[in-house]
This record gives structure tokens, C-alpha cells and sequence, in this order.
């Protein structure tokens, strides 16, 4: 965990704000709120002042004393956060061995480091070289091959043969890298961290779906600051010039299917994040099946269904009313299931009359059936709804 002191250069006697990175989401919308209790904290502008970083990479000491913007710090942390003790001394000394001192240079670092090879340890040559001959192809090697490796040999040609330079994390060798521009100081990379339920990459209606460098990315369930950083960020003024791309979902493949992105509002898809999010992956099984039954037509309808999945029966892998009953008496919990008397049990039967007392049907996923008091037509509107037709029942 790093810990970033800001403050308001223009006016030190506000007093500074600490803020933990990354910033939990939890936390993301007050530490917004502390920082513009001191006027800064802009979605898009440096305005903050790093007076002092606690973090255990001292490599980012450098960037103390300068100007930084919230999101692209707490956006480094994220990188930084996922790194092995590999990745760090890569990173560290190439930021180093570079002079880096911008956040938009070390957040275009962190993506390229890898392809360097720092050398902390000379006792260990063969560990050296299959290091090495992995930074040359990517990461990935596979056993195979990385038992044909001579590491020594590998190694010694590194040390012989290029110039590496001695840096306070290990003699660094670039293996001609070249410092890739994917952050333009703008549109962050797609860059998944946390528990990320959907990620959508916000665009103006007249660019093209396949921009990557002019794409701003969410990531749903986000808070109301993050949603709205987010739109700032993109420089989208108007709501009706925003489209979404699509860069990764976690929904079920049902709500992929019912979804038409283009119509929907992103706030109405955080809210069905958001009610998705708390699901475990039997429920998510569930949500689907429970989507095929009641074809709903938007988002607003889905996350009503989600949250309401106990009025659903669904027996997971259930195609017949004979494997429909089985569940039911075996596995449902409804009923004392005696395994010696096996035999004496009609599945089949039971299925068929239990499937013609409810309203039900046979998915992908298995047999869901409703059991509300209201439709669910009137299901899929909302509270404010039901209470209404419960209202009208009573009065009638």
C-alpha cells in the first residue's frame, strides 16, 4: 500500500490530505471530497502537489515535490500493485536507467519493462540466462523449451556482448526497448485491477469503435465520482454523443445476449453491475436461466431480476421432468430424502405435476420456474411498481 500526502501548492494553508493507493473503491468518493475540500483533485489537470510518498518502491520518490493528477497516480498504483518482485527490479531500474520522472512516462514503463533484464545476483548464472532468454520471447516459454536453455551460456552472452548499466536495483540490460507511447497523457490504457464486473471504453459517436487511443475506460460497479471522473476525463460534454465498447463483461451470457449497448444508460449498467456483483457463481448460473425464462429488455429490467433471484426455483442442469424431479426430491432440500427408497420414487411424475402447478421452462442452464405473487411483467418494473399493483389488489 502507498500513501500519497497532497496538498494545494496555491494555498499550503489548507493542509494536506493523505490519500492509500490504490484507492480502494469503497474509499474512491471521499478521498475525492478531501481533496476538493482543498480545491484540487480535477479529473484531468495536475493540480495536486505530492509533498511526500510513502511507498516501498524508491524509485517513485523522484515524482515527490511535483504536480500530479489523482487518477493517473492511483492508475500507476494498480500497475505496480500487480508486479512480482521480478517486475519491480525491471521497473525500478529501467526508471532509472531512463531518468523517469513523469507519471506518464513510468505509467508507459510499466508496460514495457518486462522486456529488460536486470541482473541482481551474478552467483546464479543459469537462473540469469533463463530469465534473460524469457524477457527476449514475452514472458512465455515452455518447459520444453526452457530445458533446452543453456542458462551460463545465455547469461554470459548478455554480460559479454551488451552494456549494462549499474543501477541501486541490479545491472540493467534493455534488450532494445523502446518506451511505447500507449498513454497519451489522456485516455488510460484498458487496465483491469479489482473485481471488475464489466469494462466499458467510452466513446464520442463519431469515432470509430476499433479507436484505441482516444477510448476512456470504466469499469463496472463503479461509484457515482468514479462514473463521473470517468465522463470528465473523456471530454464527452454531451451524454447523447457517448457510445460504449465493450471490453471485457462477467454477466452471464443470456444478459450479454438481452443487452443492446448502443440504447443503454451507463448508470443504469452500473446499477446492474452493481446488483451482479454481489452474486456468487451459483447465483450467476441462476441469473441466466432466470434471464432466458423472463426475457427482459434492458438493464433496468435485468437488475430487478437480480435482485430478486429467491423468488426463482432453478434446478441447475435439470432438461426433463424426470431429471426435474430427481432435483427436486434429492437436491432441492424441500423434502427428506431417503436414498433406500430409491426405487419407490416416480421423478418423473412428480416433475410433470410440480412443472404444471408453476410457471416454468427449460433453458440451457436448467429448469426455472417463478414463483412471485405479481407477474413478471410487473416483476421487472421495479418496487415502486409492484407496490402499486399490490395497492390495487388490496383495494379491489
Amino acid at each position: 500500500m502507498i500513501r500519497a500526502e497532497l496538498s494545494n501548492i496555491n494555498h499550503p494553508e489548507f493542509g494536506v490530505v493523505t490519500i492509500p493507493l490504490p484507492i480502494p473503491k469503497e474509499q474512491y468518493d471521499s478521498c475525492v471530497e478531501l481533496l476538493e475540500s482543498l480545491e484540487i483533485g480535477d479529473a484531468s489537470n495536475q493540480d495536486c502537489h505530492l509533498d511526500e510518498l510513502h511507498c516501498p518502491w524508491p524509485v517513485l520518490n523522484q515524482l515527490e515535490g511535483a504536480q500530479v493528477n489523482l487518477d493517473e497516480l492511483d492508475y500507476l498504483a494498480k500497475r505496480l500493485d500487480s508486479f512480482d518482485d521480478g517486475e519491480v527490479a525491471q521497473f525500478q531500474a529501467m526508471a532509472e536507467k531512463l531518468g523517469l520522472t513523469s507519471l506518464k512516462d513510468l505509467i508507459n514503463l510499466s508496460f514495457c519493462c518486462q522486456q529488460a533484464t536486470v541482473i541482481t545476483d551474478f552467483s546464479d548464472l543459469e537462473s540469469v540466462g533463463r530469465s534473460h532468454y524469457m524477457n527476449l520471447n514475452g514472458g512465455c516459454a515452455s518447459l520444453e523449451e526452457l530445458e533446452n536453455v543453456d542458462g551460463v551460456e545465455s547469461a554470459l552472452l548478455l554480460i559479454e556482448g551488451n552494456q549494462g548499466v549499474v543501477t541501486p536495483y541490479g545491472v540493467v540490460y534493455d534488450n532494445g526497448m523502446q518506451l511505447e507511447q500507449l498513454y497519451d497523457g489522456k485516455h488510460l490504457p484498458c487496465y483491469i485491477h479489482d473485481d471488475t464486473v464489466l469494462s466499458l471504453g467510452l466513446l464520442s459517436k463519431g469515432e470509430p469503435e476499433d479507436t484505441k487511443n482516444t477510448t476512456t475506460w470504466l469499469y463496472l460497479p463503479a461509484t457515482r465520482k468514479q462514473l463521473e471522473r470517468g465522463m470528465l476525463r473523456s471530454g464527452i460534454q454531451d451524454p447523447e454523443d457517448m457510445c460504449f465498447q465493450v471490453g471485457s463483461s462477467e454477466f452471464p451470457m443470456e444478459v450479454d445476449v438481452a443487452l443492446d449497448f448502443k440504447q443503454e444508460s451507463i448508470f443504469d449498467l452500473n446499477d446492474l453491475a452493481w446488483a451482479v456483483a454481489r452474486l456468487d457463481r451459483d447465483d450467476l448460473q441462476k441469473l441466466g436461466a432466470v434471464v432466458a425464462l423472463a426475457e427482459p429488455e434492458n438493464a433496468s429490467q435485468i437488475r430487478c431480476l437480480a435482485k430478486n433471484l429467491d423468488l426463482f426455483e432453478f434446478a441447475p442442469g435439470a432438461h426433463t421432468p424426470s431429471e426435474y424431479g430427481i432435483y427436486m426430491i434429492q437436491e432441492s432440500g424441500h423434502f427428506e430424502y431417503d436414498p433406500d427408497l430409491d426405487d419407490y420414487y416416480d421423478y418423473e411424475k412428480y416433475g410433470q405435476q410440480h412443472m404444471a402447478q408453476e410457471s416454468g421452462a427449460f433453458t440451457d442452464r436448467g429448469y426455472v420456474a417463478y414463483h412471485g405473487t405479481v407477474s413478471l411483467e410487473v416483476l421487472m418494473m421495479g418496487e415502486t411498481h409492484q407496490e402499486e399493483q399490490t395497492f390495487q389488489i388490496g383495494g379491489m
